[in-house]
């Protein structure tokens, strides 16, 4: 374990110095390029070639790492059971939650003795049977979406 964790370490360190070495990099937009005067430690040129070189070193540390980070990750967890510690048994039968409540032991049944409500906008029906007509006052959107 302690392997992986020298590793990570050394992956992190390679990525930030790869974040800086193509942060220091002119680009063709002028981005953080670094200036100077062309008679400085490096010419141009060769500070070019040499930032190139070290982008290409350190992106294939980087990948290498990462394969080996993963190969690393896969053998260290294979070997592992898994835990059945947590492990819930389905319930019998799944639960309906439109079905009617079912009624306790010693009580009369809740449908036989209540009306179930009237849909909104619907007239309740009328004493002889026959259905209520409806009137002006129950339309819920009071005209306003009927073109």
């Amino acid at each position: 374990m302690s392997l992986f964790i020298f590793l990570t370490v050394v992956q992190a360190l390679v990525a930030a110095a790869l974040v800086g070495v193509i942060l220091i990099q002119k680009s063709e937009g002028g981005g953080l390029g670094v200036g100077g005067s062309p008679a400085g430690f490096m010419s141009a040129r060769g500070a070019a070639d040499f930032l190139t070189r070290a982008t290409t070193v350190l992106a294939t540390a980087f990948v290498g790492l990462s394969i080996v980070l993963a190969a690393l990750a896969v053998s260290t967890t294979s070997n592992r059971e898994i835990d059945t510690s947590l492990v819930r048994t389905a319930p019998g039968a799944p639960v309906d939650p439109l079905a009617p409540p079912a009624a306790a032991p010693g009580s009369a049944a809740v449908g036989a003795t209540q009306q179930q409500p009237a849909a909104p906008g619907s007239a309740p029906p009328a004493a002889n049977g026959s259905a209520a007509p409806k009137t002006a006052g129950t339309d819920p959107l009071a005209g306003g979406a009927k073109q």
